[in-house]
């Protein structure tokens, strides 16, 4: 039987009161505890306090988020007809207690904690205590396939907005007690859960142990995804190259935690952090290691070629065409020079201007709708280009040139990574126009010290190549077939041996042995 369903937020008379005291213990009589929660919820219009009468005989006070909860059991219990009798009220807890996950709570900042974390909160009549019940309703975006990180081969599932679902995806996959998963709340305003997720015995302990310093450390009213994590527990912020990796795929992040990698979990966000990150590792894509090795390795090697292109092509060719023509053969030289006749630009701001235009085409072309977005980056460069060649103002070989160096750039499988790469094109440029190809190699060389300098968690960021560690390196140069005996990277894991025998070798079979 409802006695009164009071939403809190509309029409209530308190003004803007000051909230009762967090610390405040809660009250035996029913009247002063709702008085007290009212109070705490002033304002708060998603906020409901149900006054039940139980049994005809006790009062029973249920606080919960509209819409976060399933009341349905719940309701069901206390609309129950059971015997009035002395032990009424514990009969009735334990009733509770035994629906749900649940725990007892003696204070007024209790309640709301728990309540704001989406929970249930009911406050039993002659009792100074509240049942807190882990009843939680999520209406949330089914499991879909990551939209920026397709296989043509692999799982199709990806991480939702959910924490639990995303933990139990890597669970799915790997079932061992060695898995670990350390809860942590970040925010003082929004409370976000967070999870760290790691492999006792693989991954290094001083790494896991920094990783919890870093998160403990961090002071910030509020977390609404993983991002804001990411850049307060890198090691370097003026740098462009991500030095923590972020993924939607579980089978990503198994692999990462296979190798001896930490995991990040944040709740509300389908993106998994994934560190300590390589240059290396950030030019490998998902399903590397679901084809054949030998398929693998050569598309690998395009790949590098690829982002090479991407990065340097069009610092070179404008160092080339400036400075040092005569290393172009005749033939093309001529054929360059005839484009570029009647130009009104030097060719540096030509090839900044198209760079200029390109990157502005793709980032419309991300932010349009979906159905139009791809039509309009294609047939905007398209048009541009064509229509910039006939009216003079760029020339044809400049616009071969930023398109082949846009379509290189789509190679390199983690956008963050990209956006380096798109992001170190412009200072190049610069270089090659002022210094040639002196500067242009300049400039490589100081990415290159830079990159060898850089560190993630402790790791070189430019491993295995620098440090040299073979065992590990040969995974970058090519992608090796699983029955070499593929070792766990030696400066993130504790592990030393290979992750499979090496008798697993198809060629250790003794001769003439039969299948």
């Amino acid at each position: 039987m409802n006695r009164g369903d009071k939403v809190m937020g509309k029409g209530t008379d308190k003004g803007e009161n000051t909230p009762p005291s967090f610390e405040q213990k809660l009250d035996a009589d029913h009247f002063v505890m709702k008085s007290l929660l009212e109070e705490a919820f002033n304002n708060c219009s998603d906020i409901v306090i149900r006054d039940i009468i139980y049994a005809g005989a006790i009062s029973v006070l249920m606080i919960y988020i509209d819409g976060s909860v399933n009341t349905a059991e719940i309701d069901q219990i206390l609309m129950g007809e059971i015997p009035v009798d002395d032990a009424i009220s514990q009969r009735l807890q334990m009733k509770l207690t035994a629906l749900a996950p649940s725990q007892i709570v003696q204070t007024v900042g209790e309640v709301v904690e728990h309540v704001i974390r989406e929970k249930m909160a009911i406050v039993i009549d002659e009792t100074s205590q509240a049942i807190i019940l882990d009843v939680m309703k999520h209406e949330t975006r089914g499991i879909e396939e990551p939209t920026n990180e397709i296989a043509v081969r692999g799982p199709r599932d990806g991480f939702t907005e959910s924490l639990r679902i995303n933990t139990n995806l890597v669970r799915r996959r790997l079932h061992s007690p060695l898995l670990k998963m350390e809860s942590r709340t970040m925010g003082d305003v929004s409370k976000t859960p967070i999870v760290i997720s790691y492999l006792k015995g693989i991954a290094r302990e001083s790494m896991v142990n920094e990783v919890r310093d870093r998160i403990d450390r961090i002071s910030i009213d509020a977390i609404l995804g993983s991002g804001y994590i990411e850049e307060l527990i890198e090691d370097r912020s003026f740098t462009p190259f991500p030095q923590i990796q972020n993924t939607e795929r579980p089978d990503v992040v198994c692999a990462g935690l296979l190798e001896g990698k930490v995991a990040i979990f944040t709740d509300a966000t389908p993106f998994i952090l994934l560190l300590p990150m390589t240059f290396w590792s950030g030019l490998q894509a998902a399903e590397d290691y679901s084809e054949r090795f030998l398929y693998m390795t050569f598309i690998r090697w395009i790949r590098f070629t690829l982002v090479g292109v991407s990065l340097f092509l069009p610092s070179f060719y404008v160092a080339v065409i400036v400075f040092s023509p005569q290393l172009i053969p005749t033939n093309l030289l001529i054929s360059v020079a005839e484009a570029r006749e009647g130009v009104p630009f030097p060719t540096l701001f030509e090839v900044l201007l198209m760079e200029f235009m390109f990157e502005g085409l793709r980032e419309a072309g991300v932010r349009l709708p979906k159905p139009i977005g791809s039509t309009v980056s294609i047939v905007g460069a398209l048009v541009i280009g064509q229509a910039a060649v006939q009216a003079g103002i760029i020339s044809a070989p400049t616009v071969i040139i930023v398109s082949t160096t846009g379509i290189a750039s789509f190679a390199v499988p983690r956008y963050n990574l990209g956006i380096a790469f798109r992001l170190l094109r412009f200072p190049l440029l610069f270089l090659a126009g002022s210094l040639g190809l002196f500067g242009m190699t300049a400039g490589a060389a100081m990415i290159l010290i830079h990159l060898v300098n850089l560190r993630s968690f402790g790791v070189p960021y430019f491993s295995p190549m620098a440090p040299q560690i073979f065992e590990n390196l040969i995974d970058v140069v090519i992608r090796p077939p699983w029955w070499l005996g593929r070792k766990k990277a030696a400066l993130m894991s504790n592990v030393k041996e290979t992750r499979i025998p090496s008798q697993k070798n198809p060629f250790s079979r003794r001769k003439g042995q039969r299948l």
